[in-house]
């Protein structure tokens, strides 16, 4: 409760001044069963309620996203939980420059993303953009308070964007996440072989990357995209990455992409006393658009590791209805065919929209292990009879042999607000 009135308290102001107000808020129930053994089973009802909601005032704006998740009947632990995901204020275009985020608010970079508060500032002249954010990670569960220990727990960089010619960006950016592991007690032995209780304290880990990229576009000819990253703890080369495709004629296009990466091992971290190797992906395809509705295409990729190797075949189509695609893996990666098929339609202008998917796979983990299968099944229905509001019911069905006959229910209540003042 203490929370919610804090949230309402910081709020306030806000509603006051407050020239438009919209945003989300979405209701949802999730039904399954837990089985405690093979006879006695357990019916579970999980809710979630989802808000978003934006308060403007001119170039000024307060953003948040929250759930609420609980179970109906039966607790699970750590029930009730109220995750904040968002809640910053945000001005853009100040002194017809800058744009400030002050807040718990997400982070997109090209080493990680996620979530943090602090603060984050970008300032735009013509064709070229500098970016700058730092802030505390967040706690576990998202919940609504502050580390203390920030100095352990940070995240801070910086990202510099160019335009110089039409159709290319340049980028550069420098990458700090520093996060700290929780201590943890266990038992050691001592000197005469004793079992004696020990206190780990685990020093922090570190991400420390510098990163740049290169896009270019030429519209219906074609278009690339590459990007580079070194790790500034290890002094080595982290990832290679090129992405591109061109248009043979209006209706075919060919694809091809490229990627060499070492794993991201935390500095400091246990695991990099391990010797890993890198990897290297091809991928090559082709797509054809036989009109405005249906595309068909296909794709073959390579991974290269340290001393083994693994490729996959994607073959599928796509159409105004939904989507049908196959794939398949050997090698070292394991070996696995999948086939599945999506199909969804809208019927009396959007009121009404079934769907139904399903999907069968076969895999194993190496090429003489025991072969398993994997059934899923769903459909659904979204009914929308309001333009502000829409309700969605959904079944799914698994089956394997682990989950056998596996089948929940998921009911979506959603409504949409915007009122001007």
């Amino acid at each position: 409760m203490k929370k919610f009135l804090l949230c309402f308290f910081i709020f306030l102001p806000f509603f006051s001044f407050a020239q438009n107000l919209n945003g989300r808020f979405t209701s949802s129930f999730y039904t399954f069963q837990r089985f405690d053994n093979l006879q006695k089973s357990d019916l579970f009802i999980r809710n979630t309620e989802a808000l978003f909601l934006n308060l403007n005032y001119e170039k000024f704006s307060l953003r948040t996203r929250m759930n609420f998740e609980t179970m109906i009947g039966k607790a699970l632990d750590n029930d009730p939980r109220l995750r904040f995901y968002n809640l910053f204020l945000e001005g853009r275009d100040v002194l017809d420059i800058f744009t400030v985020r002050i807040g718990r608010q997400p982070l997109f970079t090209p080493i990680s993303g996620g979530l943090f508060d602090g603060i984050n500032i970008k300032a735009t002249y013509s064709d070229y953009s500098l970016t700058a954010f730092y802030g505390g990670n967040l706690p576990a569960f998202q919940k609504f308070e502050f580390l203390k220990d920030i100095e352990d727990n940070f995240v801070m960089g910086a990202r510099f964007d160019a335009t110089p010619i039409e159709n290319l960006n340049l980028a550069i950016s420098y990458f700090d996440k520093n996060f700290k592991p929780m201590d943890y007690e266990t038992l050691r032995l001592d000197d005469d072989l004793d079992p004696v209780r020990i206190l780990i304290m685990q020093k922090s880990n570190q991400f420390k990357f510098l990163s740049g990229s290169v896009n270019y576009e030429m519209p219906g000819v074609f278009d690339i995209y590459s990007s580079y990253e070194y790790d500034l703890n290890y002094r080595q080369q982290s990832k290679i990455e090129a992405n591109g495709k061109v248009w043979i004629t209006d209706n075919i296009g060919v694809n091809g992409y490229y990627n060499w990466r070492e794993p991201k091992i935390r500095y400091n971290s246990i695991f990099s006393i391990f010797n890993f190797g890198h990897t290297q992906e091809y991928e090559g395809g082709i797509d054809y658009k036989i009109n405005s509705d249906y595309t068909v295409f296909g794709k073959f990729g390579y991974v290269e590791f340290q001393d083994e190797n693994s490729s996959r075949l994607t073959l599928g189509a796509t159409t105004k209805f939904g989507s049908v695609s196959y794939r398949k893996n050997l090698g070292y990666a394991g070996e696995l065919d999948n086939i599945s098929v999506y199909a969804a339609k809208s019927f009396l202008k959007g009121l009404i929209t079934p769907s139904i998917g399903v999907a069968y796979t076969t895999y194993k983990l190496s090429k003489d292990a025991e072969e398993n299968n994997i059934t899923s099944l769903l459909g659904g229905v979204n009914y929308r009879p309001w333009k502000t509001w829409s309700f969605d019911l959904q079944g799914q069905f698994f089956n394997n042999k682990i989950y056998n006959n596996d089948f929940r229910v998921l009911l979506k209540i959603n409504h949409w607000f915007n009122t001007n003042f």
